[in-house]
């Protein structure tokens, strides 16, 4: 069990990748129970796709709670994101387009992780929310040597025309029923994917569940995007029971 912390610190750390400047927001918990100059277990959070928000940063923080380390990672730029869904398609396609692109945004960010002090190398796992459940399988599928990794509500979309490495990280993937970004067929596709791949995985899908369940401010029904709050909750509790798990290891 991770020590629980008496408070968290919360710092901003620049990084760069191919010229672009970016931000990487840190909550580092204070663990009463252990030698602060220890190494802790680590979580790096992939935003959606308007970037590195407030969500985000919340989850990091919600993760420092628990008595790791979360990284809230920068894909587009520091201080860019999308405040509409025409900006937010227009910064992320480039990535679902170039995916070795987004390959080695994803690793800047994990090599960056990497240097600091209280990170415990060893003990890193990642996790994402939409494109960033796609930017966290996409980690694993780079042959990134991580713990694990998770998606909620990610997309499933194989590489093409890059070669997947060998897949590291355990794979827990959270996923509504009623998505339809995500498509019954598809998650097969995934499931095949990975077996073929002899990756550790496992797929929840929860019912009466549309695109963006974790995200209290979705309601577009005609995009299919829905907040569930019962979804919410067993996907963070499957989220806590498979860090333990892999931490454990």
């Amino acid at each position: 069990m991770t020590p629980k912390p008496t408070s968290i610190i919360k710092v901003a750390v620049e990084y760069h990748d191919d010229g672009t400047l970016l931000e990487a927001f840190v909550a580092n918990p204070e663990l009463a129970e252990s030698d602060q100059s220890s190494k802790k277990p680590t979580v790096l959070v992939f935003p959606a796709w308007r970037g590195r928000d407030a969500f985000a940063c919340e989850k990091a923080e919600a993760l420092a709670k628990l008595g790791y380390v979360g990284i809230a990672l920068d894909v587009y730029g520091k201080g860019v994101s999308g405040k509409n869904r025409e900006e937010c398609t227009q910064l992320v396609q480039p990535f679902m387009e170039d995916r070795l692109k987004l390959r080695q945004r994803l690793l800047a960010g994990l090599e960056t992780a990497l240097k600091l002090p209280y990170v415990n190398p060893n003990q890193i796992a990642a996790m994402g929310f939409c494109f960033g459940g796609l930017c966290a399988l996409d980690l694993a599928r780079s042959g990134a040597d991580i713990k694990g990794v998770v998606t909620f509500h990610g997309s499933l979309k194989p590489l093409s025309k890059i070669k997947n490495e060998k897949i590291k990280s355990k794979i827990l993937v959270l996923h509504g029923h009623d998505d339809p970004t995500i498509l019954p067929s598809m998650v097969l596709d995934f499931e095949n994917e990975m077996t073929e791949a002899q990756a550790d995985w496992q797929v929840h899908t929860y019912g009466n569940t549309m695109h963006a369940f974790t995200l209290p401010t979705a309601n577009e029904h005609k995009f299919g995007t829905a907040y569930q709050p019962s979804s919410d909750r067993r996907s963070w509790i499957a989220m806590k029971n498979f860090f333990e798990e892999i931490f454990a290891d």
